[in-house]
């Protein structure tokens, strides 16, 4: 994890003692999340994620793009206990810090790869069942059932319809394991993500 954050730095640098012109902007979008690994009936639910960035242009077909979001994930479950259907939600909120290398491969259309680290905000996990007609819920904080931070890697593209207005596509894969585990406990589970965003260049 420490040479992922040192190259990204790295990047970072380069692009900034290399800058043409940086732009700033803001982006919102919306998230289908789930999780990996040792987890079962996981299956999406629907976030979002809202913030900002800056787009570094370092030459005509090449851009760094750090930025800083707000992203609801988690899962959904559904499964049947002593005969009565429940369906629950795990709510993870992220403070993210992408850092994207985006490579135009044509005029208005890139290509965009880069790491990103998350900072656990808030984790809930909300339940909900029906029985006899009788509609039962609850909700409860599990944030020390999970790490506070969370590596990945995000993989994307993005399109320019104008010079400020762009959308993008992008798949965040979770390196780190999410979940804080007993001695002897040696389950992992990942974050894993797939978002829709909308931009706007300043």
């Amino acid at each position: 994890m420490k040479k992922i954050i040192m190259t990204a730095a790295a990047v970072m640098a380069f692009a900034f003692s290399n800058a043409q012109e940086t732009k700033f902007g803001v982006k919102g979008g919306v998230n289908f999340a789930n999780l990996s690994g040792d987890t079962e009936d996981a299956s999406l639910k629907v976030g979002f994620h809202v913030g900002g960035f800056a787009e570094i242009k370092v030459s005509d077909k090449f851009s760094v793009q750090p930025e800083l979001l707000y992203s609801t994930q988690g899962a959904k479950f559904d499964e049947s206990v002593d005969g009565v259907d429940i369906e629950s939600k795990l709510n993870l909120s992220y403070l993210n810090i992408p850092v994207m290398a985006k490579f135009y491969v044509a005029e208005k259309f890139s290509l965009e790869a880069g790491p990103q680290i998350g900072f656990l905000l808030s984790a809930k996990a909300k339940g909900e069942g029906t029985e006899n007609g009788i509609t039962i819920s609850a909700e409860q904080d599990v944030k020390d059932s999970f790490e506070s931070i969370d590596f990945g890697l995000n993989f994307g593209a993005g399109y320019d319809f104008t010079e400020n207005l762009s959308a993008g596509v992008r798949y965040n894969l979770g390196l780190s394991n999410i979940a804080k585990t007993e001695e002897g406990d040696d389950s992992k589970i990942q974050n894993s993500v797939f978002s829709l965003s909308i931009g706007y260049k300043f």
